[in-house]
């Protein structure tokens, strides 16, 4: 479930796009203020930005040039009602993937942020596969052989970030930065539940579980 943060300062707007997003399996957070939106990009991770270009106190394009300078390389689509060629120019070459005239239909929105998640290195793939275990981000299906997986969305968001990573150890701390949201007063009590719930869905009552516990280190999905 890829992690999108949208950056404007139309709360309409705003909301609408989160809610489509949402509604596509998208895990969103909205901030209304460019400082704080840089704020965002330093502190957390994510999959892809939504950026406005003017936003109060910092904007949008002087948003993707300091990111981009910290080595900032998450994928980011800039909202505008600029529409000239050498306003999309300066926003491109500040460092935006993507460029969007207001207004514009929402499915497009939605379109160009799965394309430019599909362009990224860990989302191209339709279908996530090890073992027996299969995942399908697009249809929110998932399958253990033959066996269909009912998973509650926060469940399968963990499950699809460890499949996207396999044999990678993650703390606690990382798993809540890239699969809950950043606003959010989850603990790290919340992703031994969240797993423990996960384990026996994926594994039933056996004691070897694919998602192991790496004492003193995190977790991780063993390939």
């Amino acid at each position: 479930m890829p992690k999108i943060l949208v950056v404007e300062d139309d709360l309409d707007l705003s909301a609408m796009i989160s809610d489509w997003l949402s509604y596509e399996h998208h895990l969103v957070e909205c901030v209304h203020d460019g400082q704080e939106g840089l704020d965002r990009l330093k502190s957390c991770k994510y999959d892809a930005v939504i950026l406005d270009w003017q936003l109060p106190n910092l904007c949008g394009v002087d948003i993707c040039k300091k990111f981009r300078q910290n080595g900032g390389a998450t994928p980011v689509i800039m909202l505008t009602g600029k529409d000239t060629i050498s306003d999309k120019e300066f926003g491109l070459d500040a460092g935006a993937d993507d460029y969007l005239t207001k207004p514009f239909h929402i499915k497009e929105l939605a379109a160009r942020i799965r394309a430019l998640l599909r362009r990224a290195s860990q989302a191209t793939e339709n279908v996530l596969k090890i073992g027996d275990l299969v995942l399908e981000p697009q249809t929110f299906n998932v399958k253990k052989g033959d066996t269909d997986i009912q998973l509650l969305p926060k469940e399968f968001a963990l499950l699809e970030f460890l499949m996207r990573h396999p044999n990678q150890v993650f703390s606690a701390e990382a798993l809540l930065d890239r699969v809950w949201d950043s606003g959010t007063e989850a603990s790290q009590e919340a992703i031994r539940t969240c797993l423990k719930r996960l384990r026996k869905k994926v594994d039933g009552n056996k004691d070897n579980s694919m998602i192991k516990t790496v004492h003193g280190v995190g977790y991780k999905l063993e390939a």
